[in-house]
């Protein structure tokens, strides 16, 4: 049995299925979360289900070329699903109860979950569930995702009480004739025959002769088909919403949007949250960092040096250890602290707030404030950032958001930056060097915005409701995230490590360094090994610190480098080219001119920060 998941975005849709299925999908608390269809199994007494994630959307209607919405029109058309569990915002019936209505139209059996009852009773609204289920026709469940309310009892609801709802929108008299008119000719049910009136559909006949009456109706009502369902469905919601929505006693409390969505002191909150992040990754993340290390110092290296082993098997085994040391001593407490300050910043709703503060700087750069969101997601990681472009509405701002992004410092160069700079050189060094960054990303705005050719948008985003970010989740989130740095990042390291400690064994590391040694000492001051190092950073980026670690033979950087040296180093590695797994998905969303013009962009940008810093301070 196949069970999908369908609604609007942030209604806690994604939530529901990971606490259904385990699978640990990121849950986000803004729009635009669910890119993808996904799908997981579970057993229910002894009964294998599939449940599938759907997109979240708005609407079903109207010619759109959204990919999410396509994507969730084929897969309802195509009767793969056994059964369809509406998932709702009570706070937002009304809009939600838009969507539901559609669905119902293609006749599966379904049911709807009314989630965040918690949030409806915390704005004094109480709604009728017996009522709303009467007039949906299909049984309502209430529940509240964030707390686990009810969730448990989704699938037995959904397996045991899924009906073909016997919901029928009261259209306009001249939609009707035209449903009846369709039938006749084309043989067509009602759901088709709405379809074709907006142009949706695969049925050349159909829609041919929906276009002839669409016309004809145009003419007569001085509206199209369209507009004219679109009303009629959007009164239909309003009238089961204003009969089942009712006032009741609101708990009192204090408006945390006054202070977080507006200019002042909204903007000056949003940096200070910015800067709070990074110097909690600072702090807790060079404490972990010198006790990890220290450990690893006593209880892997000083007993590997003194065990006596050949020079082969030394340089092997040091390969290894110096490997696990910079993974886990250096970059893991950096990486894994972001990603749950990221994780408490998306599910506390906090990110549409952000959106909204950013609109009008980020129009200059040529997209709305939505872009703020993808932009700050490149923090954690650039590749989910990459996806999270979906949601601007125009190639033009994604194209932009596609250069800014791979310049934002993600996790990787977060340690960089303050497992090299910060604890080497100096907190201040380290943030001169976001600044920089940043002054770089907004020139690079400004430019592309001028000479980029396409139509700006403007905004239109919810504001998802603030809430208190649920501990196990944001946990879950986080170490989901690491994952990719324990199965990918780390294998990939040891590798790296073992065949880079074998080259320097035989003496080909040597060659390499003596042949880029006159441009790397000259152009950026670095020795040769550092400008290895960054070579490595392409396949990810905290390889590059972790690579001169193991290419300098020690984790104390100050002995071997100045602290200009290591800035420039810091600086050329955040710039440098986009990591592997960034250039694989920018070419699969962007193709591949946009790819390389990125790539060239960043080398040339990176090298010549790099130059600039050592020529002037040199």
């Amino acid at each position: 049995m196949k069970i999908a998941l369908v609604g609007n975005p942030s209604v806690g849709k994604s939530l529901i299925f990971n606490q259904l299925t385990g699978l640990g999908v990121e849950v986000s608390n803004y729009p635009g979360s669910t890119a993808e269809m996904k799908g997981g199994s579970l057993c229910y007494q002894r009964r294998k289900l599939e449940v599938v994630d759907l997109p979240g959307i708005y609407a079903l209607d109207g010619s759109s070329e959204e990919e999410e919405e396509i994507l969730v029109r084929t897969f309802l058309s195509g009767g793969e699903a056994d059964a369809v569990v509406v998932v709702m915002d009570g706070t937002r019936l009304e809009r939600n109860l838009y969507l539901l209505i559609q669905v119902a139209e293609f006749g599966i059996p379904m049911v709807a979950v009314l989630n965040m009852v918690d949030e409806v009773t915390r704005q004094g609204l109480a709604i009728d569930t017996e009522r709303l289920s009467a007039e949906l026709g299909v049984p309502v469940l209430p529940t509240a995702a964030s707390l686990g309310q009810n969730i448990a009892k989704i699938i037995p609801f959904a397996i045991e009480r899924a009906v073909v709802p016997d919901l029928i929108v009261p259209y306009n008299t001249s939609i009707q004739a035209a449903i009846r008119s369709l039938g006749k000719m084309a043989g067509a049910t009602r759901k088709d025959s709405l379809r074709a009136l907006q142009g949706i559909g695969t049925d050349e006949v159909l829609l041919e002769a929906a276009a002839t009456i669409a016309e004809q109706i145009e003419k007569q009502q001085h509206m199209t088909a369209t507009q004219i369902i679109a009303a009629n469905r959007h009164n239909a919601a309003n009238r089961i919403a204003t009969a089942v929505v009712s006032e009741a006693e609101k708990r009192l409390g204090f408006d945390a949007d006054h202070l977080l969505a507006s200019a002042f002191p909204g903007i000056p909150l949003l940096i200070i949250t910015l800067l709070g992040m990074l110097t909690i990754v600072f702090v807790l993340g060079s404490y972990l960092e010198e006790q990890i290390v220290f450990l690893f110092e006593i209880y892997t290296v000083q007993p590997l040096l003194a065990a006596g082993w050949t020079p082969l098997a030394e340089a092997v085994g040091m390969s290894i250890l110096l490997a696990l040391q910079a993974g886990i001593g250096i970059a893991f407490p950096f990486v894994f602290i972001f990603y749950i300050l990221i994780s408490v910043i998306e599910d506390s709703g906090y990110m549409t707030r952000a959106a909204f503060l950013a609109d009008n700087a980020m129009h200059r750069m040529g997209m709305h404030g939505g872009g703020i969101i993808p932009l700050v997601l490149g923090l954690g990681c650039n590749v989910p950032a990459i996806m999270g472009l979906r949601m601007l509405k125009s190639r033009r701002e994604r194209m932009i958001g596609a250069f800014l992004i791979t310049m934002v410092p993600c996790s990787a160069r977060t340690v960089i930056i303050l497992g090299i700079v910060a604890a080497f050189v100096g907190l201040a060094a380290a943030f001169s060097i976001y600044i920089l960054v940043l002054s770089l990303i907004i020139f690079t705005g400004l430019l592309l915005s001028k000479y980029t050719p396409g139509e700006q948008f403007g905004m239109i985003m919810e504001m998802a409701p603030l809430r208190w970010p649920e501990p196990r989740q944001v946990l879950t989130k986080a170490w989901g995230r690491m994952q990719e740095f324990f199965f990918i990042a780390m294998p990939m390291l040891l590798v790296g490590s073992v065949i880079l400690g074998l080259l320097d064994f035989v003496g080909l590391t040597a060659a390499f360094e003596a042949l880029i040694a006159p441009f790397s000492e000259t152009v950026l001051g670095l020795p040769a090994y550092a400008a290895s190092a960054l070579i490595f950073g392409i396949l990810r980026k905290e390889m590059a610190f972790e690579t001169l670690v193991i290419l300098a033979g020690t984790s104390n950087l100050t002995a071997v480098l100045s602290p200009l040296q290591l800035t420039v180093f810091a600086v050329v590695s955040v710039l440098f080219v986009p990591c592997v797994s960034t250039i694989a998905v920018l070419a699969r969303e962007m193709g591949y001119r946009i790819t390389a013009a990125v790539t060239c962009y960043t080398v040339l940008l990176g090298i010549a920060s790099g130059a600039c810093i050592n020529l002037l301070f040199g």
